[in-house]
């Protein structure tokens, strides 16, 4: 039975958004497509163990989606244009899936409601993140560093927001499509860091997360090719995604920059995500924005053959450019570690005192310290990092670090 139901939740984790896209298209209300596919996968869980998993898993649950879509719409007499929507539902019940275009099309379309701009954009981001991924209003709440109970406050506000102000469900026009794109490309880089941030925190990434991300970087990318951000985006993905079999180790564990095996790095990821930024690069004529100054560091990493042979000034300089458009607590840690690299732990300190504490700038702390040889603060750094959130990965890496740095205490009195 367990294996049935984590094949509930594996479908409708990977394949839940583009359900519920073409169920919005249809029926042309996000609720009542949420409810559908809630039901539909309370109807696998119900069904699946006793029938065992469907050939077509997807299929199953989008004929089923539908199906409940008209039950909701049939109890709803009230609204006669909604009973009309449910006799076509069942003219579509028949049709098996859509074809993988319509498909995309549907997932851009959610993507610019989404991000529409009548919403506020902590709002965006939870909306996307909830109907796009799938994210639980727990898993939301951690990316936007909100609690559970505002989350979903918001995004059911945002649902009410979307059916009162009748806001479309279309891709916008080439003359609001500047405008919105700020906000869709927020959205997906969000998303990514939210592969990054798992909040169950057993493992490091979200993996299907972050390739959720990139897939639709790439949507977009196609939707419009000759923009410079989208490019931006989907490069500074590639770029971070290529190097990922290597930050951990055969049994999970945290590996850090200087410790990976490159040769793991995926060079045509790397190459295509360098020709991306290149091209995106070219058509700003040099004004660089803060995605693009973010994937010209994530590939100063990855051109780099070694750790030692980083052009770890070029890359201050780019954060340098990064935390005077954008700054940001990670921009800014960023940062320091980078002056650190190029002038020496003193200069990192510096930087870092200027900074926000939070876990991760103890983290960052504590590594400098003891590269100036101050053991005992470097252990009680780490112990304050520990105090906040973290993966069991990261955590594990930071107690070891800290015997590393209690050991070496000892021995350097």
């Amino acid at each position: 039975m367990t294996s049935e139901r984590d094949a509930v939740a594996e479908t409708v984790r990977i394949e839940g958004a583009r359900i519920l896209a073409t169920l919005i298209r249809t029926v042309g209300d996000v609720r009542l497509a949420e409810d559908a596919v809630q039901e539909a996968t309370l109807a696998a869980l119900g069904a699946w163990p006793v029938t065992g998993v469907p050939p077509q898993p997807r299929a199953w649950l989008t004929v089923t989606a539908r199906r409940k879509a008209i039950d909701i719409l049939r109890r709803e007499r009230a609204r006669p244009d909604k009973e009309r929507d449910g006799l076509r539902l069942i003219e579509l019940g028949g049709s098996g899936l859509p074809p993988d275009e319509v498909v995309h099309d549907d997932l851009l379309r959610l993507i610019f409601t989404c991000c529409h701009p009548a919403l506020s954009p902590p709002t965006r981001v939870a909306l996307a993140l909830r109907t796009l991924c799938g994210l639980s209003p727990a898993q939301i709440a951690a990316v936007l560093l909100a609690t559970e109970t505002a989350t979903a406050k918001r995004l059911t506000r945002a649902r009410q927001k979307i059916a009162a102000a009748h806001i479309p469900y279309r891709v916008p026009g080439a003359d609001e499509l500047a405008d919105r794109l700020p906000a869709v490309c927020g959205v997906i880089h969000s998303l990514y860091t939210a592969g990054h941030a798992p909040v169950d925190g057993h493992a490091a990434y979200d993996v299907d997360t972050c390739a959720e991300a990139v897939r639709l970087a790439e949507l977009v990318h196609e939707l419009l090719p000759h923009q410079t951000m989208p490019a931006a985006v989907l490069a500074l993905l590639l770029l971070t995604e290529a190097r990922r079999p290597s930050r951990l180790g055969e049994h999970g564990d945290v590996v850090p920059l200087d410790r990976q095996d490159r040769r793991r790095w995926d060079a045509v990821a790397i190459d295509r995500g360098v020709a991306l930024l290149n091209d995106s690069l070219r058509r700003s004529h040099g004004q660089a924005e803060a995605y693009q100054l973010q994937a010209a560091i994530a590939a100063e990493h990855a051109r780099a053959a070694s750790y030692d042979g980083t052009d770890w000034t070029e890359i201050l300089r780019l954060y340098d450019l990064l935390v005077s458009i954008a700054p940001s607590d990670a921009a800014g840690l960023g940062r320091v570690v980078a002056a650190a690299e190029a002038a020496g732990p003193a200069a990192g300190l510096a930087l870092l005192a200027d900074l926000p504490p939070n876990p991760r700038w103890h983290a960052v702390r504590a590594e400098l310290l003891a590269r100036e040889g101050r053991y005992v603060e470097a252990v009680r750094a780490l112990t304050a990092s520990l105090g906040g959130p973290a993966t069991q990965p990261e955590r594990r890496f930071r107690e070891q670090r800290r015997d590393e740095f209690r050991q070496l205490a000892t021995e350097n009195p």
